[in-house]
């Protein structure tokens, strides 16, 4: 399946793009796809950091399935004080 894969603040800066398409084969969870887009793009987050995924606009688990169509958003971590 197809999924468009859309980037935030930071992720955005360190991948050049705002968003991007990502192959991922049918039943492929979160997981995966963190997975394969640390493959993409090796310097968006170290690999001790949690890469903090929404789907459909709610934060997912690591073993959500994703589907055709779903609206997939990358969010970095948020510091401030």
């Amino acid at each position: 399946m197809e999924l468009t894969v859309r980037l935030f603040a930071l992720y955005r800066e360190r991948a050049g793009t705002k968003e991007f398409s990502l192959e991922l084969p049918s039943g492929a969870t979160v997981s995966d796809l963190t997975d394969a887009v640390r493959v993409r793009f090796p310097r968006l987050a170290p690999p001790e950091v949690k890469i903090v995924v929404a789907v459909n606009a709610d934060y997912a688990e690591s073993d959500e399935v994703l589907k055709p169509g779903d609206d997939v958003c990358l969010i970095p971590p948020v510091s401030g004080g």
